[in-house]
């Protein structure tokens, strides 16, 4: 097979031996790759900068949080109707509108503080607003790997576009302190507002073939509010009723995000009070989670799809190291070797979300998936908040150790839900059928 059909949109055969690192060289996975990477160091910036432009402005911490909670509630009070509305409209054209949206609304914060007209009010309306779009930008982005991946690299395209988050992460905090130290809070979010602007032209370019004229959908367009019940409702019925594998992961995600969020919430605490160590030392922590994560989303790009049973057999054991990990930090009071295995549980961790995306996308019809994205994302944020409600009571009440014994549980019930479902899965015939229909190599016709 000639090496240009690489450029395809998967409608090549496979080649032997794929390897996930040659997406990068496409043009359209290569512009994608770009955008999110530059996005995601953007967000991280965001992140940093507002929280202390607020704290600089307001001089209260009680404030501050608010924003990070009005960054929390889009997707538990909106998901699943964005997800609606998503699965009404070509995912491209949603992506650069979204980040356009982003670009002006973090725009208008330090503009408004330069021309004197920043209230708290208006800000906090910003915030929620910018908070809303962002919401919609992780479902389309989801829908649109299998729009531009082949099928047979999905995980590796998962596995890439995880990474530019774990970039974001690493290189965004560092960057954000800095550019406040050196130009203020307020200028580097107009740096933020750039990065948001460049990723838009960089999904300008790219060509995504899609239609919505597929799986059953009418030729006219429905209104803002026709069948907006209906349609909901059918997305529910498809991940609690129709697909068994689908609630199956929905299940295994919940648990995973329960533990995981709670460990991340819970590392300031750990490091406090079982390693007693100060805020350089937990910086080099965070920095060993982010580390032990790319490296794993990484290292997924070369891996070899292999079907269903298989993936979760690895999702199973990798949970299963993380699950082990967390467990002997609890009795650990050596900040080097908390450090590397800090490293191990975010690599370990790091491997659940690119094999959950590919399956979702492999097992869901293109017009059901920004539904089932929303979902999952607002399942994973409820469970997230569950998480660090119950380990932060549990850090107070019992200890930090014995709350991480806890996560460790979770994490390890994690591993067995993962393993048992590979043998039910194993029995299956696998999500081949449904991928046809998730995956059209053309432009799917529509059914009358």
């Amino acid at each position: 097979m000639p090496e240009a059909c690489v450029d395809t949109h998967g409608d090549c055969p496979p080649k032997r031996n794929p390897h996930g690192w040659e997406l990068l060289k496409t043009r359209d996975f290569g512009l994608l790759f770009a955008g999110q990477t530059i996005s995601q160091i953007g967000d991280s910036l965001n992140k940093v900068a507002l929280l202390w432009f607020v704290y600089e402005l307001t001089g209260s911490a009680l404030k501050m949080t608010v924003v990070g909670l009005l960054q929390t509630l889009p997707p538990l009070l909106f998901g699943p109707l964005i997800g609606v509305y998503l699965d009404r409209f070509k995912k491209k054209p949603v992506m650069i509108a979204v980040d356009l949206l982003r670009t002006l609304l973090i725009l208008l914060i330090p503009l408004l503080y330069l021309a004197g007209a920043l209230t708290l009010d208006r800000l906090y309306v910003l915030v929620f607003a910018t908070a809303i779009v962002s919401t919609i930008f992780g479902p389309a982005l989801a829908s649109a790997v299998p729009l531009i991946a082949p099928k047979d690299r999905l995980i590796a395209a998962n596995a890439l576009m995880q990474s530019t988050t774990n970039v974001g992460l690493l290189v965004g905090p560092a960057a954000s302190g800095i550019g406040i130290a050196l130009i203020g809070a307020q200028n580097v979010l107009y740096v933020d507002a750039a990065t948001f602007l460049l990723s838009a032209l960089c999904l300008m370019p790219i060509r995504m073939p899609e239609t919505l004229l597929d799986a059953g959908r009418a030729t006219a367009r429905p209104g803002w509010t026709d069948g907006v019940v209906k349609d909901l409702l059918a997305g529910f019925r498809f991940v609690f009723v129709e697909q068994k594998t689908v609630l199956l992961l929905m299940l295994t995600a919940t648990l995973y995000s329960v533990g995981v969020s709670a460990f991340v919430f819970l590392l300031p605490v750990f490091a406090k009070d079982v390693l007693a160590v100060g805020p350089v030392q937990l910086g080099w922590l965070w920095s060993a989670l982010g580390v032990g994560m790319l490296l794993a989303s990484l290292s997924l790009a070369s891996f070899t799809q292999g079907d269903v049973s298989r993936r979760l057999r690895l999702m199973s054991g990798s949970l299963a190291v993380g699950g082990a990990a967390v467990g002997a930090l609890s009795v650990l009071q050596t900040p080097l070797a908390a450090g590397a295995l800090i490293a191990v549980i975010g690599g370990s961790t790091a491997m659940f979300t690119p094999l959950v995306w590919t399956m979702l996308q492999e097992l869901t019809p293109s017009h059901l998936l920004g539904r089932v994205f929303t979902s999952f994302a607002t399942g994973g944020m409820a469970s997230s908040m569950a998480g660090m409600a119950g380990f932060g009571w549990a850090a107070d009440s019992l200890g930090a150790g014995a709350s991480l014994g806890g996560i460790s549980i979770i994490l390890l019930m994690t591993a067995i839900a993962a393993g048992v479902f590979s043998r039910y899965t194993s029995h299956e015939a696998g999500p081949a059928p449904a991928t046809s229909e998730a995956f059209p190599t053309q432009p799917a016709v529509s059914h009358s």
